[in-house]
Formats: C-alpha cells, structure tokens, sequence
C-alpha cells in the first residue's frame, strides 16, 4: 500500500509506477483505491465510473479499469455535500455527517467485496491510500488508510513530497500522529520529487531513520508527468497571448480533457474574464455542478466577456456541462443539479437541456455529421470518448446535431453546431484525446499540428517512471515485502464475491 504524508505528495503516480513495474516483471497486478474524491473520472467499458487515476493506474497494470478498483468514488458538488458513485453508479448526493450515518457502514462492504474480488484475479494488489493517514480528526471516519493496511495486512510505504519543503518533519510528524500497531504497518520511506543532488540529503536521511526506525527506501527525482492524468490538480499557464483559454469554473471536472491540446497550441486558464484576453478560442469545461457553474458565469461577468468574444469572431467550445450552459434553457423540474426550476443560458446554441435521472454514463464511439467552423475537416472522422451527464440536450431550430454515436440502426445524436460553425458544444468527454479533433484546431488556429502520439507518449511514461522507481528505490527490499504479501495470499480461495 502507497499512502503519503498530506495530498499531492505523488501516491497516485508511485502506485502507478509500482503496478507497471510488477506488470512489466511478470505479475498480473491490479490497482485500488476504496474512497477517491475526484472530479476527474471516467467511464469503464461497463458503463461504470471510475477516477481518472485509477484508469492510469490500470492502464499501468496493463489490465482493463474496473470499478472494483475504485469502489467508491465522491465528488464535490459544493461545500458541505458529495454525490457518491459506489460501484460505479451514483447513489445520490450526502452531506458529510449522512454520509458517515447512512452510506459508511455499506462503503465498508463494498470495499471488501471489491477486494477479494480483485484477490481473485490478481497476484499483487497495489493500494492507494488518500490524504494522509495522520489526520486524526478523520480516523473513526477512515475507510482509506490505515483501516484497509489493517483489512489487507499491507505493508505500507510512506510517500513525501520534498518540494515544497518540510519533507522529513511530515514523515516524523506522521509517525509520532499513527497508533503504534498502525505504525509497525509502514515499511519504507520514499522521499519523492527531489531536484538536485541526493548526496545533500544523506544526514537528514540517516536522522530519519534513526529517530523513526523505518526505512528510507530511496529519492525520487522530479518527473515529468505531464503525460500522466492527474487526479485533481490543473497545471495552470500565464494566460497572456494565449490561442486557446479554458474557463476555470468553480466545479470544473475532467480537465484532462485538454492536456493532449495543451501540448500543441498556447492554452491557458481564465479565472477571471478579462484573462480571455484576445483568444480565438474559448472553452468552457465540464463540470459537476453545471447550474451554480453557470450562474457564476453571469455574477463573474464570464457570461458576457465569452459572448462579446464570440461577437467579435473567436470559437466557443462547451464540453458536456459547458456545452449545456450554451443552450437557451435549463430546466430542472426535479431539483437534481440545483434548485428545482428554469434557468437561462447563454443563448449561444438553439439548444434545451433537461436533468433527469437516470445518469448517463457510457464509452462513446461517434461520426461527426455536420461542418464546423471551428474544427475544420473534421467532417466524418469518428471519434472516441466518454459521456458521464444528467443533462439530456433537445436540439431546436436554427442548430445542428454535431455528431452522431453508435452504430447500430438508430445512432443517437449528441451535440449542436451554431450555424456558422464557430459556437459548438457536446457531452463528448476525451474530444481531443482524438488526434483528428485536435488536428482540426489547429488547423482553425493556422498552425500545423505537431506530431505527438498524446496516448503513445503515456504508455511510454510509464515505463519511464517504472525505470526511475527501479534505479531509485531499494527494489530489493520492495520485492521482499512483495513476497511476503503474494505468501501471505497462497491458500485464500480465489472466488468472486459479486458476479
């Protein structure tokens, strides 16, 4: 098991490196996370959703995401609540106090049943913990840290994040904060994302394990991640000269959508309206709370900056809750996204959305059917990618479905094109995980895309990261702890607990 010393110290990103290491040596792997909050997800081949991280790190694995893997998934929808999705399907939105009353006892069963299932049919699970396990204030609510080491008997290694400074104290201050049993639990210390050189380190190191009696497995350099899907931080650019700039919403969701973009034009996020600046392109991401979004859209003065953009000639592009915002209406009659009502638009797109369950979330393999101006010579490519939305879009006169999905008799349309091509939108997450999709903008922007395999260059990441764990850590010692998990796992009956 990864656990670390606070948030973003690089547990997801260890774990992935662990699992395509093992994979890479011959083990069938598996990673799993009981309780992620993200608003970054996906969507497996099932239907079921997923965070985004645990898809890396099954991609790592080289093994189909499941939801096994991440049985228990929360995303904020404002301050004090979270719509759960447990097992892949949402199960409503709990504020935190009915979540621990009402959903924690069941979690709980969930979480063992994801794990024996994936006991089943792998030789290695690799665990990721979340937050930090020190957080006392939390532990009668724990179902990620130390309460799974102890359902697993996992050995534990303690990630830290060197960067920003303060490493050694937080793995010190962890330990001291940790029950003694929970304490025997941890095995290893990694010290990750160091830049400079190691040798500097050696006394700190040696104090370390002097005072704690654990063991510093080894120094992760800084790495180049910028192929690998984040689970919840944006890189963000300086916003000046910018081609192409994103609306950071306030709940924005899935913003990997725009990582294989970023690496061909000059794009950044706008948090305020003057920051769209002279953009010949605005998006406007998704998001998990598209009404209260949208309203911020119109106090922020956003709403009418973008609509003066698109007066004065740029591109708009809506991705799923943005692309509802670019409609005239939303109608929610049964108060699933916000207040029960009906809101304005922006009005960019002849466009109705209405919210009702059930919740669509699907793999999307799609035709684009119409011109757009903005992605130009992009009609009939097909396309793939992902939906998760309430939202259901009616097309009205004046627009244009943009794509059709599916191929079977009676494909079903997604999408609408203003008609003159330069306002559009869709509930297609991943558009520009498509090389052609991401071709065509440039095209708009008159560059000539450069040649980068964004899904290639991820896969080759990994064996990138997996060579820097290899040559950095005591992969002896790791592989030994290895071993005593695998013999720990001979003679548990290997069945499934759910079909």
């Amino acid at each position: 098991m990864v656990q670390g010393t606070a948030s973003h110290v690089g547990k997801s990103v260890v774990a992935a490196g662990l699992c395509r290491l093992f994979a890479n040596a011959g083990l069938n792997v598996a990673p799993f996370k009981s309780q992620n909050m993200s608003l970054n997800s996906c969507v497996t081949t099932r239907g079921g959703e997923i965070a985004r991280a645990q898809e890396l790190q099954a991609r790592a694995a080289r093994v189909e995401p499941s939801v096994y893997m991440n049985p228990i998934l929360l995303k904020a929808k404002d301050r004090t609540s979270c719509e759960v999705i447990a097992l892949g399907r949402s199960i409503g939105d709990f504020a935190s106090v009915s979540f621990a009353r009402d959903v924690k006892p069941r979690a709980l069963e969930i979480i063992t049943e994801s794990l024996e299932h994936l006991s089943a049919d792998h030789d290695l699970l690799v665990i990721e913990g979340a937050g930090s396990p020190a957080e006392i204030n939390l532990n009668r609510f724990d179902i990620s840290n130390m309460q799974v080491a102890r359902m697993t008997d996992s050995p534990v290694l303690l990630v830290a994040d060197i960067d920003p400074g303060g490493a050694l104290a937080a793995v010190a201050g962890t330990l001291t904060l940790l029950s003694r049993s929970d304490r025997k639990l941890v095995r290893g210390i990694v010290i990750n994302k160091f830049r400079g050189d190691p040798g500097l380190l050696e006394p700190g190191l040696a104090m370390l394990e002097k005072r704690t009696g654990k063991k510093v497995l080894g120094v992760l350099p800084w790495f180049d991640c910028s192929y690998l899907a984040e689970e919840d931080t944006i890189h963000e650019t300086g916003w000046r000269g910018a081609e192409v700039v994103v609306v950071k919403l306030p709940y924005t969701s899935n913003f990997n959508d725009f990582e294989p973009l970023a690496r061909q034009v000059a794009l950044a996020w706008a948090r305020k309206p003057e920051q769209l600046g002279e953009a010949r392109a605005i998006i406007i991401p998704g998001t998990r709370n598209t009404l209260n979004d949208l309203e911020w859209l119109k106090r922020s003065g956003f709403a009418q900056a973008i609509k003066d953009r698109a007066d004065a000639g740029a591109a708009v592009i809506g991705i799923c809750g943005g692309y509802q915002m670019l409609g005239e209406k939303l109608c929610d009659p049964d108060g699933i996204e916000a207040q029960a009502g009906e809101y304005e638009g922006l009005g960019l797109l002849p466009m109705r959305i209405t919210f009702e369950w059930p919740k669509t979330t699907n793999q999307v393999r799609a035709t684009v059917m119409r011109e757009i101006g903005a992605l130009p010579g992009l009609l009939g490519e097909k396309l793939e990618g992902y939906e998760i939305h309430t939202g259901q879009a009616v097309v009205e006169d004046g627009g244009e479905v943009m794509l059709f999905k599916g191929n079977g008799a009676a494909p079903l349309g997604d999408g609408a094109v203003s008609p003159g091509g330069m306002v559009f939108g869709t509930h297609l997450h991943g558009l520009f995980n498509n090389a052609a999709a991401t071709a065509a903008l440039c095209r708009f922007l008159g560059r000539e895309p450069l040649p980068d395999d964004f899904d290639l260059r991820t896969d080759e990441s990994l064996d990138e990261l997996a060579g820097v764990i290899e040559e950095n850590l005591d992969m002896d010692y790791v592989r030994g702890l290895v071993g005593l998990a695998l013999e720990k796992s001979q003679g548990v009956p290997r069945r499934r607990i759910l079909p």
